[in-house]
């Protein structure tokens, strides 16, 4: 699977009740809000296997989450990995994505941009759940274009509350099908999602320094390893794994991406919450 492809998961997974259709409803009482923030990972190798070996790789993820559940959600999202290794040398990549989810989970607006490699991809469109549940996805970008995907499908910010709610509520995995409008726009994936054990508020000192910020310390966090899935029915390897502490709010820490043929971690080096994510209205 390209780094590209999984760069788009990642934005995905970092903005991630039981049933798939809650996130569409104002904020429960009990429910944390989901904190606007922008945070700051860096990212390193951990592992490298297979005949190309990595030997060296750096990078960043710069995020940047606003909104509430009333107005609706924003994310703008980059991710730059150099990647070294004695067969193909230095690999740099560029991805870029801004998105807009609506208060009611029903509407997705995406723009991705693709650099590297000496190649430049555009993926640009909108997605609209229909009252039957089915997606209709229109498409501006790499080409004009219209499709339906039957069945539930949700959107990454309420994948992102789904899960914490799961979590609260003491499952150890969700399966939901999520879009996301990454890779070209015109795929639905099949997610599962296995939670640890709660990590209560204050546990553990063994965090990065922005890590310790009043908003997280007194918050609770779950382990997570979120798998993604091409459709299809029986056994199946996952195209893409990424594991990570998900804060009650929205925030991750602890990323561990994993692409295959190597894994890297991303340490949490700047968190900045820019909003209460209460309902202004």
């Amino acid at each position: 699977m390209s780094q590209r492809r999984i760069s788009g998961l990642i934005a995905a997974a970092l903005l991630l009740a039981a049933s798939p259709l809650a996130a569409q409803e104002r904020p429960r009482d009990g429910r944390m809000p989901l904190v606007p923030h922008r945070a700051v990972y860096d990212l390193a190798l951990t592992s490298s296997t297979g005949s190309r070996t990595v030997e060296s790789a750096q990078g960043r993820i710069a995020f940047d989450f606003s909104g509430d559940a009333c107005d609706g959600y924003a994310l703008k999202y980059r991710q730059v990995t150099q990647l070294q290794s004695g067969e193909a040398g230095e690999r740099t990549s560029d991805m870029a994505s801004a998105t807009f989810e609506s208060a009611d989970g029903r509407e997705l607006r995406f723009r991705i941009e693709n650099r590297g490699d000496g190649t430049a991809s555009t993926v640009d469109g909108d997605a609209e759940r229909r009252q039957n549940g089915d997606l209709q996805v229109n498409l501006r970008q790499p080409e004009r274009d219209k499709f339906v995907a039957n069945g539930p499908v949700i959107f990454p910010t309420a994948h992102i509350q789904t899960l914490i709610d799961a979590a609260k509520a003491g499952q150890t995995s969700l399966s939901v099908r999520v879009f996301d409008g990454s890779d070209d726009g015109r795929k639905v994936y099949d997610t599962l999602a296995v939670i640890g054990r709660r990590i209560e508020p204050g546990a553990s000192a063994a965090v990065e320094e922005a890590a310790r910020h009043e908003s997280l310390t007194r918050t609770a966090r779950w382990p997570v390893t979120l798998s993604y899935f091409s459709p299809g029915s029986g056994e199946r390897t996952p195209v893409y794994v990424i594991s990570f502490e998900l804060y009650e709010n929205g925030v991750s820490r602890a990323l561990r991406l994993d692409y295959g043929e190597f894994a890297l971690k991303g340490d949490l080096t700047a968190y900045e919450p820019t909003g209460t994510g209460e309902c202004r209205k």
